[in-house]
């Protein structure tokens, strides 16, 4: 594709892709704001809130390595156009929405448009800059509104929540989807897929995805129905079966959605688990500390986006320049494995967060390392990810690791606030005070979600091999002719 924009034209294509990206990545902290606000007005309990981000976090997850698939076969530009038309009109539904099963069926299809465009967004910025240093830049652009649209999703789901209703937080998205959709006419040439003829691995994207929805929905229901139940025992079963059928596909079909070969790279598989690890405690934080905020101390939507404020902008200038300079002057594996202590402390400041607890002395400190943590973590993972890979399985590589990351925070989720329910339910019965029952459930999830984060750390400064710039130098003696250009 960089043969047919060039100049001016190829950046201004980039802002588009990017704007496109930032719409799904706001779009996932944005909701976290306005969680209680959603709950109490469409009657949700603390478990069934889950879904409302976990409907989109797997659908989303499910279909990342899909949607690239779909884009090598029917084009590229041809599906993120499908994937901006299929969220921006989730989105409207989910800003209509006046019932728990309409607002969570559309979460569903935002994911699946989210997935495509964020798979084929990775794509077209990747052919449309070969030239080392300009992909680079380019990359970095990329990466600094993926940390950054976090910032602005806090903020504006806290000011739209407080100053109209939480339905804005879904509308907000109608222009914006409606603008990248009529810029990408403008701006990206239409060119055909370049792996045409090739069959879709369709099973192998159904199976791992009913899997891992089965699994979530038997968790999150659990404490309710009990974990030795038939329903509970049984959906564990059909996902597990599912999984295996999901793994066996992969073993045997011609164009598998996840070659199982790469998971014989150490460094690729132990970076996948670390991914799911990782995502479990960073959605915890999201998702609890939001609750925690504002059910036991009392924050507007408005004072919950600017508490995490400073951790996102900390997230965001890291992930702008200066995590790369570290892993320039110390390799991938330290300053993983330092990030993700850090964060681990982070969650671990806020298991001790009282029920009269003050932003400074109990919000702060833990926002900070999280921040912190995550900024430095963030860019050694994902090139640790891609480190043994050939550059021509690059964009494969980064297309597992972030769907690693979705279904470890979707399944991490669902277990801690499963966990966090149960204790609240043991205090409650026990004749603790509605606040401090919820409280020491929250304190709950903390704890195990900072055991996730050490979890990753401890697997990182063990297992993985030592280098920082391995996948990069093996990208330089590749030329650069040998890039798709489709």
């Amino acid at each position: 594709m960089s043969q047919h924009i060039e100049g001016r034209r190829r950046w201004l294509a980039l802002m588009v892709l990017c704007l496109g990206v930032l719409m799904i990545v706001l779009d996932t902290t944005i909701v976290n704001v306005a969680l209680p606000s959603i709950r109490t007005d469409l009657g949700f309990t603390e478990t069934s809130l889950v879904w409302v981000v976990n409907a989109y976090m797997l659908t989303f997850g499910g279909f990342l390595l899909l949607g690239g698939r779909l884009g090598d076969l029917f084009g590229h530009r041809r599906l993120f156009l499908l994937g901006i038309t299929l969220f921006t009109v989730a989105s409207l539904t989910c800003g209509l929405s006046n019932s728990q099963a309409l607002l969570v069926a559309a979460r569903a299809v935002q994911g699946l448009g989210g997935a495509v465009v964020s798979a084929v967004a990775l794509s077209l910025i990747m052919n449309l800059f070969t030239e080392p240093a300009e992909r680079a830049k380019a990359m970095g652009v990329y990466g600094f509104v993926c940390a950054g649209g976090g910032s602005i999703g806090v903020l504006l789901g806290g000011l739209l929540t407080d100053a109209l209703s939480w339905h804005w937080i879904f509308l907000v998205n109608l222009p914006i989807g409606v603008a990248v959709y009529a810029l990408c006419l403008a701006l990206l040439p239409h060119l055909p897929g370049h792996a045409a003829g090739e069959k879709l691995d369709v099973g192998g994207a159904v199976s791992v995805t009913l899997s891992l929805m089965l699994a979530v929905y038997a968790i999150v229901n659990g404490n309710e129905i009990g974990w030795t139940s038939t329903q509970t025992l049984g959906l564990l079963g059909i996902a597990a079966a599912l999984l295996a059928v999901f793994i066996a596909i992969e073993a045997r079909v011609r164009h598998p959605l996840m070659p199982l070969r790469l998971f014989r790279l150490r460094n690729v598989a132990v970076a996948n688990v670390m991914g799911v690890l990782w995502a479990a405690a960073m959605f915890a934080w999201f998702f609890i500390s939001a609750l925690y905020l504002q059910l036991v101390l009392g924050y507007s939507p408005m004072q919950v986006g600017l508490a995490f404020l400073p951790a996102n902008l900390i997230m965001a200038v890291f992930s702008l320049g200066l995590s790369a300079k570290l892993v320039m002057r110390f390799g991938n594996r330290g300053p993983l494995a330092f990030g993700l202590l850090l964060a681990a402390a982070g969650l671990a400041l806020f298991a001790r967060a009282p029920v009269d607890g003050s932003f400074l002395l109990d919000v702060m400190p833990g926002m900070t390392l999280l921040g912190l943590g995550a900024g430095i973590a963030l860019n050694p993972m994902l090139l640790v990810a891609m480190s043994d890979v050939a550059p021509s399985e690059s964009g494969l590589a980064s297309g597992i690791v972030n769907t690693a990351f979705m279904m470890g925070g979707a399944l991490g989720l669902a277990v801690l606030a499963s966990l966090a329910s149960a204790r609240t339910d043991r205090l409650t019965g026990s004749g603790a005070h509605a606040l401090a029952a919820l409280n020491g459930g929250y304190h709950v999830a903390f704890i195990v979600g900072a055991v996730f984060a050490a979890a990753a750390a401890l697997l990182g400064a063990l297992l993985l091999r030592a280098g920082s710039l391995s996948a990069e130098t093996e990208e330089e003696k590749e030329p650069v002719g040998a890039a798709r250009t489709s």
